[in-house]
């Protein structure tokens, strides 16, 4: 009797397959998920994590709403939804709209037409500011008319302030900040136009860009802010309030003409007394030399000789 051959098992070569296809698989779903990443939508992301935080049992990431009064059921509820607060936390307070005070409403075209009293007197206050202003500077005008003519000074109005520039060649002597005769014949009418007045006044002392070095005057700042001073002392002699003067030496930081010609040079070398209008402290008005373009204003005849 013939002996049966043992059966001899298959080798299978294809074994590789089952792992490749699995790693396969999981560099798909890899790459997948680096897609979404890369353009992943904050909001919907935030709204994914808090709830696979919540679904694994995190701690909530938001507030849960507090009620305030009683809970409404039914109807109730549907005809006075309430009006949710929402706060830097999230949601803080709902509260029923049938809760909140009937108040009554106010056109845009009435609220647009409501009187402001308030408007009304500070325009009033500027209109008188103006009107001062300019009896100020009338009377400037005729007591200095000629030096005007003379183009020695120009007065210069806007609705704010009155300048009136003063060439410091009338006033003092080549690098010397004592006024002489002259400077006390244009600077004590000047005074007595102010004397009477309320308004503050700035003294402003300018020079050209000639370089100064004495023991008085180190620079052109010190120059022009002692010739500023003595314009200072002269009103105050004269009767001014001294609480109403005050004075800035710009030496020749502010030129209204060139340096390179003498007559540029003689422009600049002046004296700019400011008016401020009395509607406001001095500190609180725009510098006049940064304002408004101003005016000349014409000149009347006067006697007066440098």
């Amino acid at each position: 009797m013939s002996r049966r051959r043992a059966h001899e098992d298959h080798a299978n070569h294809e074994a590789w397959a089952i792992p490749y296809g699995d790693l396969i698989t999981l560099l798909l779903a890899f790459f997948v998920v680096m897609y979404a990443i890369s353009s992943v939508n904050e909001g919907k992301y935030r709204v994914l994590s808090y709830s696979l935080n919540a679904a694994f049992g995190g701690p909530p990431k938001t507030l849960n709403p507090i009620q305030v009064g009683t809970q409404m059921s039914g109807s109730d509820a549907d005809r006075s939804p309430p009006i949710v607060i929402r706060g830097a936390q999230g949601l803080v307070a709902p509260i029923p709209a049938s809760r909140l005070p009937n108040l009554p409403r106010v056109s845009r075209q009435i609220r647009n037409n409501l009187p402001d009293p308030m408007l009304a007197a500070d325009r009033a206050e500027v209109m008188r500011a103006r009107d001062q202003l300019n009896t100020i500077g009338d009377d400037i005008e005729r007591t200095l008319g000629g030096l005007i003519e003379r183009d020695l000074i120009a007065v210069n109005r806007t609705d704010l302030w009155i300048e009136v520039a003063i060439k410091s060649d009338i006033l003092f002597a080549s690098g010397s900040a004592l006024p002489n005769e002259q400077a006390l014949r244009v600077l004590n009418p000047l005074a007595d136009a102010l004397l009477e007045v309320p308004n503050s006044v700035r003294i402003e002392g300018h020079t050209d860009n000639v370089p100064i070095a004495t023991a008085q005057f180190p620079s052109n700042w010190e120059l022009s802010g002692a010739r500023a001073a003595s314009v200072l002392r002269v009103f105050a002699a004269r009767g001014i309030d001294p609480s109403r003067l005050s004075l800035l030496g710009y030496g020749d930081m502010r030129p209204i003409a060139g340096n390179d010609t003498a007559e540029g040079r003689r422009a600049n070398r002046r004296v700019v007394v400011v008016i401020l209008a009395d509607m406001a402290e001095p500190d609180a008005m725009a510098d006049p030399a940064e304002g408004a373009p101003s005016t000349m204003v014409a000149p009347i005849d006067d006697s007066t000789e440098p």
